[in-house]
């Protein structure tokens, strides 16, 4: 029996600390149909501070991780003149 390959993954992180491990953990899973298909990269989207999806990419050179980011932290308001 062949392995189920996936070409996306979605990040939900609860705890900051997890960051780092949930993000590797995706990506190498992503790898591996990477490498099955050997025309794609990973993209890495940011989409606020603890919502991340990874997919793979054709715009992403094969063997290539980029990683973009669509969240926009809150501007601090600016008090006095």
């Amino acid at each position: 029996m062949r392995p189920q390959l996936t070409e996306h993954s979605e990040v939900i992180v609860t705890a900051p600390e997890l960051l780092h491990e949930l993000l590797t953990k995706a990506e190498a899973a992503l790898r591996l149909t990477a490498m099955a298909r050997g025309n794609a990269g990973i993209l890495v989207t940011r989409h606020d501070a603890r919502h991340y999806t990874l997919a793979l990419d054709d715009a992403v050179p094969f063997g290539e991780t980029y990683e973009r980011s669509l969240f926009e932290p809150p501007k601090r308001k600016r008090h006095g003149p």
